[in-house]
């Protein structure tokens, strides 16, 4: 037999082992049943390497192959890529339709952060972004809300924009998907439920404030407040305010009428005609501006006790507090320099 006969034998076969070969890898990356689609939810935990996980999967019946699944994660460079969470697996999904989706991170909950002092209406856009749910939809429910079940809620002023503005709390929550826009909001309330504590509420009575007041002046305190340690002098100066009667003159509470954070208020938006105008009426306004962290909350419930009824900020956001209004004209004039 020549050289070349037997070359061309050799080859022949190698063929025929590499498409026998790919023929048993392609069989064995093929969903295990099709086309029911069984789930299961699958739970990888940080660290696995891609073989556990294959191992995990194969165990639940979604793969007929380990040695599959890790081969094709390699090949597609992915097998360092695998994200941790919970997933839900159909058994007619392929292997690389697994590998695919674990490489991506889509999981059973999608995570959204709520900022401390967002607004509802700075949750609702964030829900749209995170393709949740609808602004208007969410803004809608916000307004509208039954809130019975929370008896501190319920006496709220019938000018409030929004009925739970103050009571969504700043938390990263995990959304089960095709969560509704109502259990978003009621998820949020729920949380501020919790976080509010009973030894809190007690601290609220005992220093003469329902929670709702507490509340209202816990959105000024974060959204005026840009440095920690800003934020009992500032509840301590409204309070102080509260007591001389004296209106509060919070450009926050102008920003929150306005829509946007206006970083130089002029006179005519001191004069804007709005019951959130604490320039143009007295003591607290219908509701909370904002929707504040726990830091914020604390600092209304143990503020600061000071003499200092004035503060301005500077260009680096720290606060500087007077006791005279000469004093702020000083601090007013010094921080413009």
């Amino acid at each position: 037999m020549s050289y070349r006969l037997m070359q061309f034998k050799w080859h022949i076969l190698l063929v025929f082992v590499f498409l026998c070969l790919g023929n048993v890898i392609y069989r064995l990356t093929q969903p295990v049943t099709a086309p029911v689609a069984e789930k299961a939810v699958i739970v990888v935990k940080s660290g696995m390497a891609a073989n556990e996980i294959g191992e995990l999967l194969y165990q639940q019946g979604m793969i007929k192959s380990v040695l599959a699944f890790h081969a094709v994660a390699k090949m597609q460079g992915l097998a360092n890529s695998l994200q941790a969470g919970e997933y839900v697996v159909n058994k007619n999904m392929t292997i690389q339709q697994i590998v695919a989706m674990l490489a991506k991170g889509e999981t059973v909950y999608q995570q959204i952060t709520i900022p401390e002092g967002y607004t509802v209406d700075q949750i609702a856009k964030l829900i749209q972004e995170k393709q949740l749910g609808s602004a208007e939809k969410f803004k809608a429910l916000a307004k509208n809300s039954n809130v019975s079940s929370y008896p501190y809620m319920m006496n709220y002023n019938a000018n409030v924009v929004y009925k739970v503005e103050g009571y969504l709390f700043p938390n990263t929550y995990q959304i089960t998907k095709g969560a509704t826009e109502e259990q978003l909001l009621n998820m949020m309330i729920t949380q501020f439920d919790k976080e509010l504590s009973e030894s809190m509420r007690e601290r609220a009575t005992a220093i003469g404030l329902s929670v709702k007041d507490v509340i209202i002046l816990a959105s000024l305190v974060e959204k005026e407040a840009q440095i920690e340690g800003d934020r009992p002098i500032i509840a301590g100066v409204f309070l102080n305010r509260l007591k001389q009667e004296m209106p509060l003159q919070s450009c926050a509470t102008i920003q929150y009428i306005l829509g946007y954070p206006k970083v130089e208020l002029s006179v005519e938006d001191t004069e804007i005609s709005s019951p959130y105008n604490t320039y143009q009426h007295m003591g607290l306004p219908p509701g909370p501006i904002a929707n504040p962290g726990m830091a914020a909350i604390n600092a209304v419930l143990y503020p600061k006790e000071t003499s200092f009824i004035y503060f301005v900020a500077d260009k680096q956001g720290a606060h500087h507090f007077s006791k005279t209004y000469e004093e702020h004209l000083a601090a007013i004039e010094q921080v413009r320099k």
